[in-house]
């Protein structure tokens, strides 16, 4: 049966704080333990007024230590925003302090605006050194050769996985060459998913790190008792939505009733598309909509993903979910 995991956002709803995000999110991720998800993933973003994971290696750490036996790490870390050496550094300590819990998802983009980039990087072009910044970074972790004079302490010997992250056909011929597990955006950008797929797994070679394709895949999931309670906790990633991509980011807002039946129909359509691989409903909804999303894709592995503004309410979602998946493995 396909694996379950958790991406979170930490995201900051409106009214509430940073400090009360990154607690919550320590919380779901106990509960993602107990639950039986197999790792807990956060992602890097910037100048995000609703998002509290900017310093994901921080978060990571914060999560890990509150944890005791499920996976953390980042989904992703965009590697052009930072020294190879830097980021070797900071996941080999991480490494070192949680042995074997630490998994290291590597993107291309940005994760933020162009502005904002730039106030990072300093230098944008160094966005298209992506291919050899990974094998840099993934050298750091290798054994230290003799005379090697740029070692990653720590970092090196440690046995960091690393993931390959995308939203396009570029992440997935790199997946593919270096023979690395991809992770699939389609929670946000499934236009190019299937293609996508077909490419890495058609050009996979295998590595010393993988054997075969390993393929996760992002998915919206709002579990409530009913799907009309599902499609209200749902209305509040679509506000968000239709907010980011107006130039207007902010906090998670609350739910709305029938937010988008009175929607313009370019907002309409923006939302049925960045948002079609999701899933809301009731217990049998989302499991016939998860069963049908495997069955299409054929993913070893979900990274499930709830913006829900009540707390409470996303870990509900992720009990139902669970509760789904368990019956979904006895049938199997």
């Amino acid at each position: 049966m396909t694996a379950l995991s958790v991406l979170d956002l930490s995201p900051i709803t409106q009214g509430s704080t940073a400090s009360q995000s990154l607690a919550n999110s320590l919380d779901l991720a106990r509960h993602a333990e107990r639950l039986g998800y197999r790792r807990y993933w956060l992602a890097e973003h910037h100048n995000m007024p609703g998002i509290a994971s900017a310093a994901t290696s921080v978060v990571i750490a914060h999560v890990a230590g509150g944890t005791k036996s499920i996976r953390v790490g980042a989904g992703g870390i965009m590697l052009p925003n930072h020294a190879p050496l830097v980021i070797a550094e900071q996941f080999g300590t991480l490494a070192a302090l949680f042995p074997g819990r630490i998994d290291l998802g590597l993107g291309r983009a940005p994760g933020t605006d162009m502005l904002t980039a730039r106030a990072l990087r300093r230098n944008l072009e160094r966005a298209d050194n992506f291919p050899q910044d990974v094998v840099e970074l993934m050298g750091y972790f290798q054994p230290a050769e003799e005379g090697q004079r740029i070692r990653a302490v720590p970092g090196e010997g440690q046995s960091v996985p690393v993931w390959i992250l995308g939203s396009s056909l570029y992440g997935a011929q790199l997946a593919a060459l270096l023979g690395l597990p991809y992770a699939f955006a389609s929670h946000f950008a499934p236009a190019e998913l299937d293609h996508a797929l077909e490419v890495y797994r058609t050009r996979f070679q295998p590595s010393a790190q993988l054997e075969k394709p390993y393929v996760m895949l992002g998915l919206n999931v709002f579990a409530a008792p009913s799907d009309a309670e599902a499609k209200l906790l749902f209305s509040s990633l679509q506000q968000a939505f239709v907010n980011l991509r107006s130039g207007r980011p902010g906090q998670l807002p609350p739910p709305v009733e029938n937010y988008d039946r009175d929607l313009d129909p370019a907002a309409k359509t923006m939302l049925a598309q960045a948002l079609s691989c999701a899933v809301v409903g009731s217990p049998e909804t989302v499991r016939q909509g998860i069963d049908a999303f495997i069955s299409r894709t054929g993913a070893d592995e979900l990274m499930v993903t709830a913006q829900c503004f009540d707390h409470a309410a996303r870990v509900r979602s992720f009990e139902i979910l669970a509760d789904v998946h368990k019956s979904m493995s006895k049938a199997a």
